[in-house]
């Protein structure tokens, strides 16, 4: 596993980012990239990642590297990106009306895992960077995707997360973590996608935590409780994605580790292709990474390796009573505080 050590000693406190601000960002989301493949092909032991580099017409580009048919990751995606232009996209002016009349400039890394095993959890991984003019901010998070789980793995998992926000801030966590449960919510269905995760957007160091469209629900009423935060800086931030970044593989590999050799038939596995269905869904209609993507003209191929290679639907389906797959219905796919599990 590579280390991420970008020198962050050189850049003074200012809540403007630095003059290399594009250049550092994006040397630490390629290492980041770097970082998690080479985990990941360890993990898998048989699988390699193959890269596609491409070229945006409008500026930028990126590269994109798949797995497929590895021993545990039936399929797996991790993308860096770096894309600039004069127009914005219609998703940001939405939300920062104050960026129009200014070319942008976006950078990312982001990542979609499709185990083999429907034991073992899909995940997600996002972390970005955005400047347009004055305005400018971080964004990202992670969030695990069970078939059959164990609660166990989604206290680990939030644990982890949670230390690397704890690091940086001990609000962080409390607010993100609801957010999370917000935003990865398929309204459609009346349930979450999985057991949440980290999720957070539109962060430039200033006011309130939460800068989401529902200031009704949890994480906007919380964030409003702890109120505006001290001033933090562009460097605080980077910081604070750098934390998370590197949280993942800590966060994953363990879950992997404990579940791979569990043994399962087609019950299981028809299970997993239909709650598959599900990320389709939601990557398809809701996921603004998507939409950003589409909406800049990225390259397709690379904007869809988030879905599943195999999936399914079936009308109606139920669980029956008393099942591991309603236990998935009944308990974690309702929001619960993971970070604080214990073993009965």
């Amino acid at each position: 596993m590579t280390a991420l050590n970008i020198n962050m000693t050189d850049t003074s406190k200012t809540s403007t980012p630095p003059t290399d601000s594009k250049e550092k960002v994006s040397q630490f989301m390629k290492q980041l990239q770097d970082s998690i493949c080479i985990g990941l092909e360890q993990l898998d032991g048989k699988g390699k990642f193959r890269e596609d580099s491409w070229e945006r017409e409008e500026g930028g580009g990126g590269r994109s590297r798949i797995l497929n048919e590895g021993e545990i990751l039936e399929q797996g995606g991790v993308n860096f990106s770096e894309v600039w232009g004069e127009k914005l996209p219609p998703s940001i002016l939405k939300q920062r009306p104050e960026a129009e009349g200014h070319g942008f400039y976006a950078t990312g890394t982001s990542m979609v895992l499709h185990p083999r095993s429907p034991y073992i959890p899909t995940v997600h991984l996002n972390y970005r960077y955005f400047e347009a003019g004055p305005v400018w901010w971080f964004g990202g998070g992670a969030d695990l995707t069970p078939y059959y789980p164990f609660a166990e793995d989604a206290a680990h998992f939030h644990r982890t997360f949670q230390s690397a926000c704890d690091r940086n801030h001990p609000k962080y966590y409390s607010v993100f973590k609801r957010w999370c449960d917000e935003y990865f919510y398929l309204k459609h269905r009346q349930e979450t996608r999985g057991v949440g995760g980290l999720f957070f957007d539109y962060q430039d160091g200033r006011g309130e935590l939460y800068r989401g469209p529902h200031p009704d629900k949890a994480a906007a009423k919380l964030s409003k409780e702890i109120g505006a935060l001290e001033p933090r800086d562009w460097s605080d931030l980077f910081a604070f994605i750098q934390d998370c970044g590197q949280a993942f593989l800590p966060a994953y590999i363990p879950i992997v580790e404990r579940r791979k050799d569990i043994e399962y038939g087609d019950r299981e596995r028809n299970f997993q292709l239909y709650r598959r269905g599900r990320y389709v869904e939601f990557n398809l209609v809701y996921d603004r990474g998507t939409i950003f993507g589409l909406q800049t003209n990225g390259r397709t191929e690379s904007i869809l390796m988030s879905l599943p290679p195999l999936v399914r639907w079936e009308y109606n389906y139920t669980p029956e009573p008393n099942t591991p797959e309603a236990e998935l219905y009944e308990t974690f796919l309702k929001p619960q505080d993971w970070a604080n599990w214990q073993q009965k």
